[in-house]
């Protein structure tokens, strides 16, 4: 049975970082293609950054722009955690904040995805 989830999640002030993290469990395919997303009070579920990993060791990163330059997403296959680091944080960053595991090729659609987290709360104050 696969299984996300999800943690890290806080209040922080408008600069502030956090980083949140997504242990995924029972889900090891060769080539993997993961994500994070967001949703806000009454907003779609929105793509915020998948990494996609082959099974010959390359490794590619996605950013949806509002983002790019201030989070980064990473994964440690040992582990098989998902991270989510959070930097110079806005308000319009807060969210309800989701891993999402099983998905391709468009990684910014949801339902491209077959495995989800419970989600994290972020809520950033100006």
């Amino acid at each position: 049975q696969v299984q996300l989830v999800e943690s890290g999640g806080g209040s922080v002030q408008a600069g502030g970082s956090l980083r949140l993290s997504c242990v995924v469990h029972g889900y090891t395919p060769h080539d993997s293609l993961r994500a994070w997303f967001r949703q806000a009070p009454g907003k779609e579920r929105e793509g915020v950054a998948a990494i996609y990993s082959t099974a010959s060791g390359s490794i590619y990163t996605y950013y949806d722009d509002s983002v790019k330059g201030r989070f980064t997403i990473s994964r440690d296959s040992a582990k098989d955690t998902l991270y989510l680091e959070m930097n110079s944080l806005k308000p319009e960053d807060t969210a309800l904040y989701y891993c999402a595991a099983g998905g391709g090729p468009l990684w910014r659609t949801p339902s491209n995805y077959n495995y989800w987290g419970q989600g994290t709360q972020v809520t950033v104050s100006s």
